[in-house]
């Protein structure tokens, strides 16, 4: 006599039809396509004003991320506020045996990083209901020269670095919450 399979082609079928509900409720898109308009709605997004050289830095590639390079709307629905800071500092403590003072090399750069904080609040602005609130942080690796001026323009440049990565971030998520906006109604006419 052979044994009875019913059992398990049934419970087989059971699953795979659970696995195929599953998969129907999945609502995979792209984030930016033209059917969600979330690329039109990033055009509608206006940005406050900055108040020190990193705030500008992020506002410049966040106002051309989000318009694609054409500018700030002259009437937006949405706007971000936002604050951002940056600090440097060395990756390796070199202080002698005695820990008393800084062992300095010449010529030979220090490894370092840039940390760059930004905290940003997304609001529309016909009813002032926040859409989202969030702070990020960038880390950006230098090497720290010995001269006064590389040791400058190196953390300058990794402030920049870091101002261009946040702002790619922050245009990110600042999409994902305007997918979640319902879609205006298109009137027609005759």
């Amino acid at each position: 006599m052979s044994p009875d399979h019913r059992p398990a082609r049934r419970f087989s079928t059971a699953c795979a039809a659970a696995a195929l509900v599953l998969l129907a409720g999945c609502q995979v898109r792209p984030l930016y396509s033209e059917s969600g308009g979330v690329g039109q709605r990033l055009t509608t997004v206006g940005f406050a004003d900055p108040h020190n050289r990193i705030e500008q830095v992020v506002r410049n590639n966040l106002v051309f991320l989000a318009a694609g390079g054409a500018g700030e709307p002259t009437h937006p629905e949405y706007e971000v506020k936002f604050s951002a800071k940056s600090s440097a500092s060395n990756i390796l403590d070199l202080t002698n045996d005695d820990n008393t003072d800084t062992v300095s090399v010449r010529n030979v750069p220090v490894a370092g990083r840039v940390e760059l904080s930004i905290t940003y609040t997304l609001t529309r602005i016909r009813d002032g209901q926040v859409l989202k609130n969030a702070t990020r942080e960038v880390v950006s690796q230098i090497d720290v020269s010995g001269q006064s001026f590389a040791k400058l323009r190196s953390i300058r440049d990794a402030e920049n670095r870091a101002a261009r990565e946040a702002a790619e971030f922050v245009r990110s998520e600042i999409a994902i919450a305007l997918s979640h906006e319902p879609q205006p109604q298109t009137v027609w006419q005759k």
